[in-house]
């Protein structure tokens, strides 16, 4: 029985230590790819197992990271898909900083998600549909970047949303009206010179010049 017991702790240990490496080596290749003039990022050591012990970030009991604060912190660079690793990740607050680049596709992936905030940056690209598989997500903040294309339909299917915020991009086609979107205002959309406002009874007008 004493030897079941030992055996249970080893593998819960060994778990454990996987899933620190996992997520540490996921927050070092976000610390790689960024310029961090202010030093926030010192403390991310990769020689340390326990990436709950470095700066900014935060862990639950079985210390799996769920938040990332990294807002206002100077950094610029690029969004790394290595991010989409944090399964327990609930928060994710990089806005206010000079991050250029897309947004990591792999960030659909993020399935305990309740924040995502990347506004106030240099980011371009499209908007991931993969998002729409956030299923927790309840703040979705990326105005004020150089986003471009249409808003992906996938994303009316965030039935927890509260607050989505696209304002200040590029953006064009028209604005999705069903599901979760039925209760956005246009305030969400603002100062997208290539939108064409919202769309007539659900439908997707293909209409629209070159859109992209």
């Amino acid at each position: 029985m004493a030897i079941w017991i030992l055996f249970h702790f080893l593998v819960l240990l060994l778990l454990e230590l996987t899933n620190a490496n996992v997520e540490g080596d996921a927050l070092y290749a976000l610390r790689r790819a960024v310029n961090d003039p202010q030093y926030v990022l010192q403390s991310w050591d990769p020689t340390l197992v326990d990436p709950c012990t470095w700066f900014h970030v935060t862990c639950d009991a079985d210390n799996r990271v769920t938040r990332l604060d990294l807002g206002n912190a100077k950094l610029s660079g690029n969004l790394v898909p290595e991010l989409g690793k944090l399964e327990r990740l609930q928060y994710l607050e990089l806005y206010m900083n000079k991050l250029v680049g897309p947004i990591p596709s792999e960030l659909g992936g993020l399935k305990s998600l309740v924040s995502l905030d990347l506004y106030h940056n240099n980011l371009t690209g499209h908007i991931p549909p993969s998002l729409s598989t956030l299923s927790n997500l309840r703040f979705l903040r990326l105005n004020h970047n150089r986003l471009t294309g249409r808003i992906p339909r996938e994303l009316t299917k965030l039935g927890n949303i509260k607050i989505l915020d696209v304002s200040n991009n590029d953006l064009c086609g028209t604005i999705p009206t069903s599901g979760s979107f039925s209760k956005l205002t246009e305030k969400s959309f603002m100062n997208n010179p290539r939108l064409e406002g919202p769309e007539l009874m659900g439908f997707v007008r293909y209409d629209v010049g070159d859109c992209n």
